[in-house]
């Protein structure tokens, strides 16, 4: 069967077009979402809606002629893709139905913190085949879409721009551990980072270890972004404090293994 080389130069301009209106939308849609910080991630999740209807409109243009074809030539063209699909997008063909059901149901969206297997980081983007993450590392990771079928996702804020933050300090047996508590307690409130309200509350537990305790401090950052500044923010100033309070950290017993076991 000949190839029109008018409907394939039409097919190609059409798909470089939606190439370029995709990436001036994502631009600006990514401009936008960062003068509305408080609706960051809402807006942003119209990047893969954009994207897949450019696409979509795409595909059904340079699909018109195609199905003008007569019946001879569109046999052969399924042949062709069944042959395609079976030598390797099959693959391809479950990360696009997978980012179809991302688009939908929404497990995720662009400027959530996810894990995806075993990799976690924002989700700065969502393709049709692929999702990106990207790490504390600032390495970029992309997951097929297709990961939603067969994996487990845990989202820490589930599209809202805050998000929970643990910080975990070890005091001594002997350390007062109220005083501790009260210092954990103020670093968190006091933290540049922190979002506090009724439904946002700083919370501290403390948990006996093996040969030593340990003080958590739970409170939500404004901006999930802030996770790891506000952590080490707050693990500053508490172990500065504790240090003043003459609160000491534990150290490792003799012949005591750091899980709490007997290494001798």
């Amino acid at each position: 069967m000949s190839v029109d080389p008018a409907l394939l130069g039409n097919s190609v301009a059409v798909l470089v077009a939606a190439y370029v209106v995709v990436r001036v939308a994502t631009a600006v849609i990514a401009a936008l979402a960062e003068r509305v910080p408080r609706r960051r991630i809402a807006i942003k999740m119209l990047t893969p809606v954009v994207t897949f209807a450019v696409y979509a409109g795409a595909a059904y243009v340079i699909a018109g002629p195609i199905l003008r074809l007569s019946s001879t030539q569109v046999v052969a063209l399924s042949g062709l893709f069944g042959a395609a699909l079976g030598f390797g997008l099959r693959d391809l063909v479950a990360g696009v139905i997978g980012g179809l059901v991302l688009v939908t149901e929404k497990p995720y969206r662009v400027g959530d913190k996810v894990e995806i297997r075993e990799h976690y980081g924002e989700v700065t983007g969502i393709g049709l085949r692929a999702t990106t993450l990207t790490t504390p590392n600032d390495t970029e990771v992309r997951v097929p879409n297709a990961a939603v079928f067969d994996s487990n996702v845990a989202n820490a804020n589930a599209g809202a721009p805050e998000m929970l933050v643990t910080v975990d300090l070890a005091v001594a047996e002997s350390a007062d551990v109220a005083r501790a508590t009260d210092i954990v307690a103020d670093a968190l409130v006091t933290s540049p980072y922190v979002y506090v309200d009724d439904d946002h509350p700083t919370t501290v537990v403390v948990e006996d270890e093996a040969y030593y305790r340990t003080v958590t401090g739970k409170a939500y950052v404004a901006d999930l972004r802030d996770e790891f500044a506000f952590a080490s923010d707050v693990t500053e100033r508490s172990l500065a404090a504790f240090e003043d309070a003459g609160i000491t950290t534990p150290e490792r017993p003799v012949g005591r293994a750091p899980d709490g076991s007997d290494d001798r």
